[in-house]
C-alpha cells in the first residue's frame, strides 16, 4: 500500500506548524518572565479602605469649573479681546 504524496505533505507541515507554535510560545513565555523579573504586585490598593481608616490624607488636584465663566472666556476668545496663550 502506497501513502498519498499529498496526504504526506499535508501531515507533515501541520506537524511544522504544531512544532513551531510550541516553540514560539515558550519563546514568547521566557522572554515575558525575563522582562517582569524584578517586578512585584502592591501589596494593596491605593484607594482601599484601609489606607483611609489608618487617617492619611488624599489630596485631589481635581477642581471643577463654572460652565458660564467657561462660556464668557471662549466667546471673548472668539471676539479677539482676551490673549489665547493662557
Amino acid at each position: 500500500m502506497r501513502i498519498n504524496p499529498a496526504i504526506a505533505f499535508t501531515l507533515i507541515l501541520l506537524a511544522a506548524m504544531f512544532g513551531s507554535g510550541i516553540v514560539s510560545a515558550s519563546w514568547g513565555y521566557s522572554l515575558g518572565r525575563q522582562a517582569l523579573t524584578g517586578i512585584r504586585q502592591p501589596e494593596t490598593r491605593p484607594a482601599s479602605a484601609s489606607t483611609a481608616s489608618r487617617g492619611t490624607a488624599q489630596t485631589s488636584d481635581f477642581v471643577l469649573l463654572n460652565e458660564e465663566d467657561i462660556l464668557k472666556n471662549i466667546k471673548a476668545r472668539i471676539e479677539g479681546g482676551l490673549d489665547t496663550a493662557d
